[in-house]
């Protein structure tokens, strides 16, 4: 019986040590991307995307990173970095594109391109910003090939999962965000800020329980010590009463 309840143990801590590993494998592969973290992606909003570059190229430093941007975005600013110098490459569109105020353009900025000033050790990692406004087209999923250059060979991240595919299968996937709803965003919103006043008024109570206990313990040692001086003082008479008998009963007796 004794043997069977060990092997189930050792079993279950088997399958548990298992899934842990599979976890930390997908979690360094997903750090090992060149990836993008945007600050906010809801709708038709303006938004910091934040492009992480961790390592070279086969551990070669790396010497530019070119960020194409999706077909939906016809702009973006970006972020000075003291490491890089950067460039904005523009191309002629096939035919005026019109604009939600009602403008129109006829050339947009298709690629961000970084150039390091001394190639970025492979061991070292590296952020760059961009600022992007974003389209009013909730559920869309905003793809951004990004070529890596390095002082011996380049990384192409820039395959695109198809459908039924899992994006984790891919082996240099392109950087990518997936717009959401402006009024989802403002819901997430309302309840950041009600958990934020909930933790605060927690966060209240715990410091009146704490000051009400603070109280409790301040009034049992006033208590403790004014008991301690009585019994100090009732010690005190007591001796005096006894020395005062004694010396009556000496006057007696004379």
């Amino acid at each position: 019986m004794k043997t069977s309840t060990l092997r189930r143990t050792l079993t279950s801590a088997s399958a548990t040590a298992g899934a842990a590993a599979l976890l930390l494998t997908a979690a360094s592969g997903a750090a090992a991307h060149v990836g993008v973290s945007p600050d906010k992606t809801a709708a038709n909003s303006y938004a910091l995307l934040t492009f992480g570059v961790p390592h070279g190229c086969e551990e070669s430093g790396t010497t530019k990173i070119a960020i194409t941007l999706p077909a939906e975005l016809n702009d973006a600013t970006p972020t000075v970095n003291p490491n890089w110098t950067v460039e904005k490459v523009t191309e002629e569109l096939a035919e005026p594109k019109k604009l939600a105020d009602g403008s129109s353009i006829t050339k947009r900025t298709s690629q961000i391109v970084y150039t390091a000033k001394a190639p970025l050790p492979d061991g070292l990692r590296d952020a760059l910003v961009l600022s992007v406004k974003l389209p009013d087209a909730a559920g869309t999923t905003l793809h951004f090939p990004t070529l890596q250059s390095c002082e011996t060979g380049q990384t192409d991240w820039s395959e695109i999962a198809k459908d039924g595919q899992d994006p984790h299968s891919l082996k240099a996937p392109a950087p990518s965000i997936t717009i959401t709803d402006a009024a989802e965003a403002h819901g997430t919103a309302g309840h950041a800020a009600t958990t934020a006043a909930a933790g605060t008024a927690h966060a209240d109570t715990e410091q009146a329980a704490a000051l009400t206990d603070s109280g409790a313990d301040a009034r049992g040692w006033a208590g403790l010590v004014a008991g301690l001086g009585g019994l100090a003082l009732g010690g005190a008479a007591f001796v005096r009463s006894g020395a005062k008998r004694r010396q009556e009963a000496g006057t007696a007796s004379q």
